[in-house]
């Protein structure tokens, strides 16, 4: 990266903690951010977040840093630069997590302080910076993701060059006081970049994606799914003489175009509200739910269906040779045992109705993902089985269902889980042992019911656990003892 450009480290933060102005600007206040976000010109942009993501009851879920879902975006794409402007502790952050979840790549990152922010200089640093890194034999793209403090000093992005050298400028703002979870941030930079695409094909030709033509209508995948379920929907598509398209967000550019040519965009994740405008404005079919379970699986082929005009008696055949075997899968892998389910993936819904399906006792599914038209279908099923559905669920109504219902599992985030084991009650982290597997067709029944059955047999022993060490960490066992004085010794 260009000499303006820095891998972030620990000294980055150290050097930078000498901005005060900076510092206690991250710590202002949503509110105050957002009128000083305002005030610099970024009310538009604020105005259309408060459309695509509203909020709940509460100003946002308790969850990481939202813009930590654009960057993991930008990271998984092949020949795309990701450059952060904000300050320096929460770049720190941002890149550490990126790290932990798996992503190799050099994250960059132009230092400032209060006088460069003030006097437009970081602008210029971030100009400078562009049209260095600009290199079409390595670049494909390079996104900017503006933080809190630039966006609420009003930095403007959208005054780069669109495009430096052949490689493309894609500037997004993602503050945390205007962007609800890291879902939607994702959401953020994939319709950004459908945009610029889509602007591209309307120009002329384009460049052709690397993937071989199938010769069939495609159906794009808007959602980050399990690699096997992609599979396993093209699986479903064919006899219907369709093909699963590019799974949005895309791993590299030219797929863009190949999933805005796809007739029908499937919603498999809800919240993209961006992205299916896009779809939308390219005059493209949205079709809501997935292909999860017996009934969502019948009622998804049926939707494909009807928006690829595809007969009656073909989608018959199609139905009487895969449902069955649903069925059968299900059948073969029952969950006996009350859970409740949370998570901030978008993706909750389906697990419930999957969940239900193999026999649960699902008392409740909590998500920190919004009510959009594409889970409505989920939702209404569930609501129909007796399931509590909460959008944008807080931490505490997450652990108030646990409490309420007691159930033989808690499917949830990281301290729902932890609350839950506190109570001995097994847990299961939703992100990482639940969504990150094949939910889809004949292969979501054991592959879920496997991880469910494991962690419900270990009841007995978490109870075990609970009473060997019944006080342990509280009151007199809590390792603090006090003295004479009354003070803690």
């Amino acid at each position: 990266m260009s000499d303006l450009v820095t891998t972030v480290n620990p000294a980055d933060v150290i050097a930078s903690s000498d901005a005060k102005d900076t510092v206690s600007g991250c710590h202002a206040g949503a509110d105050t951010m957002k009128k000083a976000a305002a005030e610099a010109g970024k009310s538009e942009i604020l105005e259309q977040y408060a459309k695509d993501y509203p909020t709940g009851p509460h100003d946002q879920p308790q969850s990481m840093c939202p813009a930590f879902g654009s960057l993991r975006v930008g990271l998984r794409m092949r020949r795309t630069a990701t450059v952060l402007c904000g300050s320096a502790c929460c770049v720190y952050g941002l890149t550490f997590t990126s790290h932990f979840y798996g992503a190799r790549r050099t994250v960059g990152y132009v230092p400032f302080d209060s006088e460069t922010l003030v006097t437009g200089k970081l602008f210029e640093d971030l100009r400078e910076a562009t049209y260095k890194l600009a290199d079409p034999e390595k670049y494909d793209a390079i996104v900017l993701i503006n933080l809190c403090v630039p966006t609420a000093s009003g930095v403007p992005l959208d005054l780069l060059p669109k495009e430096i050298n052949g490689v493309r400028i894609v500037g997004i703002d993602v503050p945390g006081f205007g962007v609800p979870t890291h879902a939607e941030a994702k959401d953020i930079l994939a319709g950004a970049m459908l945009s610029y695409a889509r602007s591209e094909a309307e120009q002329g030709p384009v460049a052709r994606p690397d993937a071989k033509s199938v010769g069939r209508p495609t159906v794009a995948l808007v959602g980050e799914i399990f690699p096997v379920d992609a599979i396993m929907i093209g699986r479903m598509l064919e006899p219907m003489g369709l093909a699963a398209g590019p799974i949005v967000p895309t791993r590299e550019w030219r797929e863009l175009y190949a999933a805005l040519a796809s007739p029908i965009a499937a919603m498999l994740h809800p919240f993209y509200k961006a992205t299916a405008r896009e779809f939308t404005s390219a005059g493209r079919s949205l079709v809501g739910s997935a292909p999860v379970g017996h009934d969502g699986t019948a009622a998804w082929l049926k939707a494909i269906a009807q928006s690829a005009g595809v007969k009656d008696e073909v989608l018959a055949k199609t139905s009487n040779a895969l449902l069955p075997a649903i069925k059968g899968a299900l059948a073969s892998a029952p969950i006996d045992a009350r859970i409740t389910l949370s998570g901030y993936e978008g993706s909750e819904l389906l697990v419930a109705r999957l969940l239900v399906e193999a026999g649960a006792d699902l008392r409740y599914v909590g998500t920190a993902c919004p009510r959009t038209p594409w889970s409505d279908d989920d939702r209404d099923w569930l609501e129909a089985k007796g399931v509590q559905v909460n959008y944008r669920a807080s931490l505490e109504d997450d652990i108030a269902a646990v409490e309420e219902f007691q159930p033989d599992l808690a499917v949830g985030t990281t301290p729902v889980v932890q609350h839950a084991k506190e109570q001995g009650i097994p847990g299961l982290y939703f992100t990482n042992l639940i969504s990150a597997r094949p939910l889809m067709g004949p292969a979501g029944p054991g592959s879920l019911a496997q991880v469910i059955n494991t962690a419900v047999g270990n009841k007995e022993r978490f109870a075990r656990m609970e009473s060997f060490f019944n006080g342990v960490g509280a009151g007199e066992k809590a390792g603090i003892w006090p003295s004479a004085s009354g003070r803690a010794a």
